[in-house]
């Protein structure tokens, strides 16, 4: 078998055309080594590439110490987020700027004795568009959120540009790009080449983070705006924010070069797996768009579903937080908000009820005891006035005379057991002052003696 015309046959092209795009790539670059030869001398090189080897050690030493400084500085807790902001900039800034000063020192020094530094010349320009890409993708991270996944993405963004811009730097750009574009295979009628798959990621990648940077600020001036109520807001972000990124991802596809044509046939599939496998996440988020359409269920709402009490937190795509009075924030997913029953004590009015049964002695008067209840209602503060308690005799209990206090209060989220503690230790207070006792169960047994036969 022909060696030569293997990788032809591996990726579906002629071994000609890859053999001669690689052949144009390379000697574009032994062109451009041979003219820095020719025009600069060996010497001049050989030192240009000793004063890179020692700007590099340095660099590297000025990079790893300033890293860990500002690191332990980034651990203090409390810092303000300009500062820490800041440091953060540092950290992304430690390394090409060491190298640069160490490069323009150099510079600096072979130009005293008359040498040419054009090796040393394109590394402080690398070394500026390396610094420049840094600060503006880190900036548009941090417009965004924060997380390792999109760090992991920081870096990988700052890599790729700064890569194109070399390249283009060193007239590397074009037959880099042949050589790229040569390496394809055919998907029926769509020709992708690595070239295309390298265009798709870069340019998804970048759209994407440009997407979500614009979603933040559209979401922190909602936010901001006292005239749309929660759910609104919620859902106005969340719209927006899939807008964008969809135009983004199309934006990267057409930008690419690829034809959205032939990506029916992927879309029938994505379909099928979203019938099949990815049915409750499609569920969950589709009630997320239900539960902002009819603003059942608004941040801040205070709720009850199952065992789960609290105040709600965050309308997520596909889950809510809620938060009780331990501090646990509990997730339930949007399906279960839409297919259960939940308790919102806060849907339309926020003033509730709350019953307190109590039971009385058949000794005791029961009007001084509901009285006396109403009284002791009155003397939690979270109590409301208007309405007042009031106290009710239900009936005549096998223990007791059952009564029943019904108080009315503004605040559930503050919690509940708290208002009962309190007002069932009142009443055990003002019992116990004007001698009402609170029964026990009790039953009566009666004996009766069977006569015997002799």
């Amino acid at each position: 078998m022909d060696k030569s015309g293997f990788p032809g046959v591996i990726i579906g092209l002629p071994a000609r055309l890859q053999r001669e795009t690689a052949m144009e790539f390379f000697t574009t670059l032994q062109a451009g080594l041979q003219t820095w030869y020719d025009e600069r001398g060996l010497l001049v090189v050989i030192l240009q590439l000793g004063l890179l080897a020692i700007a590099a050690i340095i660099a590297g030493f000025i990079h790893r110490h300033l890293r860990k400084e500002l690191g332990q500085r980034l651990d203090v807790a409390g810092m303000p987020v300009f500062r820490s902001t800041l440091l953060k900039f540092g950290q992304r800034l430690a390394f090409p700027l060491s190298a640069l000063l160490a490069v323009v020192s150099g510079r600096l020094v072979l130009q005293l004795y008359g040498y040419p530094t054009p090796v040393l010349d394109l590394l402080a320009q690398l070394l500026v568009a390396l610094a420049i890409i840094r600060i503006i993708v880190y900036a548009l991270r941090v417009g965004i959120a924060q997380g390792p996944a999109l760090k992991a993405w920081e870096q990988i963004i700052s890599t790729g540009i700064w890569v194109m811009v070399a390249l283009h730097l060193l007239d590397l750009l074009q037959p880099a790009m042949g050589a790229l574009d040569a390496l394809a295979f055919h998907f029926g009628e769509t020709r992708i080449s690595v070239l295309l798959t390298l265009k798709v990621l870069v340019l998804s990648a970048l759209y994407i983070l440009m997407a979500l940077w614009v979603a933040g600020l559209v979401d922190s001036r909602l936010q901001k705006s006292a005239h749309i109520n929660p759910s609104l807001k919620v859902g106005l972000s969340k719209i927006t924010k899939v807008l964008l990124l969809t135009v983004a991802i199309l934006a990267a596809l057409t930008e690419a070069g690829l034809d959205l044509s032939s990506l029916t046939i992927f879309g029938g599939a994505l379909g099928i797996g979203l019938g099949f496998g990815l049915q409750k996440i499609v569920s969950n988020f589709i009630s997320g768009f239900i539960l902002l359409g009819d603003r059942s269920i608004k941040p801040g709402d205070i709720i009850t579903i199952g065992q789960n009490f609290g105040w709600v937190r965050e309308l997520r795509a596909r889950y809510i937080v809620v938060r009780n009075r331990d501090g646990i924030e509990t997730l339930i997913p949007n399906e279960n908000l839409v297919t259960t029953d939940v308790i919102n004590w806060s849907y339309s009015d926020r003033k509730v009820r709350l019953r307190m049964p109590v039971q009385v002695s058949y000794n005791d008067d029961p009007e001084q005891a509901m009285q006396l209840m109403e009284e002791a209602a009155l003397e939690c503060p979270r109590v409301l006035r208007d309405p007042a308690p009031a106290c009710r005799l239900l009936e005549f209990a096998d223990s007791g005379i059952a009564l029943e206090l019904r108080v009315w209060f503004t605040d559930p989220q503050k919690g509940v057991g708290n208002i009962r503690s309190d007002v069932n230790v009142a009443i055990w207070r003002a019992f116990k002052q004007a001698g009402i006792t609170i029964p026990y169960p009790q039953r009566d047994v009666h004996l009766r003696q069977v006569e015997t036969s002799p």
